[in-house]
C-alpha cells in the first residue's frame, strides 16, 4: 500500500531542489517563494543550505514584526505571527492559571495518577490544589480499592524561539514555523 504522504511529498521535494539548484539566478522578488518551497520541505525548512539564508532573513523579517513574504502563483497564506514561550512534555497539557503574583503557566497531566492519601485529606485548600505538586485530588474506585487520585503539575519548559508563524501551503498542509 502506498503512503499518500510520501506520494505528496516525493513531488514537493523535486520541486525545491529543482527550484534550490537554480536559487543562484533567482530575483530578489522571489525571496517568498523560496522561503515556501524551504518551509514544505519535510526534513525542516533548514535541512538544505540553499534555505538558510532565506529562512533565517524570514525570521529576522517576522521578528522585526513584518508580514510574511508573499510568492505570486503558489497557493499559500499565513497567519499572523504569534508567541507561545512555554511548552509541555508528553503527558501534559499547558494551562494558564492566576497566582498572587499574576498569571502563570503551569503544565497539568492529562490524566489522574495516584497520589499520597494525605493529599485528599478534608483539610486541602479549596481551590482544588494540594501543595502545589497535584491538583484536584479526590477518592476513586480503582480494582475494588479505594485510592487517592490526582493531576499532577509541574512547570512548563521554555522555547528558546518562542514567536511562530502557520503557513498553510496548497498540497503540502499546514506548517509552524517558529522563530
Amino acid at each position: 500500500m502506498k503512503n499518500p504522504v510520501l506520494n505528496l511529498l516525493f513531488p514537493i521535494c523535486c520541486i525545491v531542489s529543482l527550484y534550490l539548484a537554480s536559487a543562484s539566478h533567482a530575483r530578489a522578488d522571489d525571496w517568498g517563494c523560496q522561503v515556501i518551497l524551504c518551509l514544505s520541505n519535510p526534513g525542516g525548512p533548514t535541512e538544505f543550505a540553499e534555505c538558510r539564508p532565506p529562512v533565517e532573513k524570514l525570521w529576522r523579517h517576522l521578528a522585526r514584526g513584518h508580514s510574511f513574504p508573499t510568492c505570486s502563483g503558489v497557493g499559500f497564506h499565513s497567519s499572523k505571527p504569534g508567541y507561545e514561550p512555554y511548552y509541555c512534555d508528553d503527558g501534559y497539557k499547558l494551562v494558564g492559571r492566576y497566582e498572587p503574583r499574576g498569571q502563570e503557566a503551569t503544565c497539568i497531566s492529562t490524566s489522574l495518577t495516584e497520589v499520597s492519601r494525605t493529599l485528599c485529606s478534608f483539610d486541602s485548600d479549596r481551590d482544588g490544589s494540594s501543595g502545589g505538586s497535584v491538583v484536584f485530588p479526590r477518592w476513586e474506585r480503582v480494582n475494588g480499592h479505594s485510592r487517592c487520585m490526582a493531576y499532577s503539575i509541574t512547570r512548563p519548559n521554555i522555547r528558546s524561539q518562542p514567536h511562530y508563524v502557520d503557513v498553510t501551503i496548497d498540497g503540502s498542509g499546514t506548517h509552524r514555523v517558529w522563530y
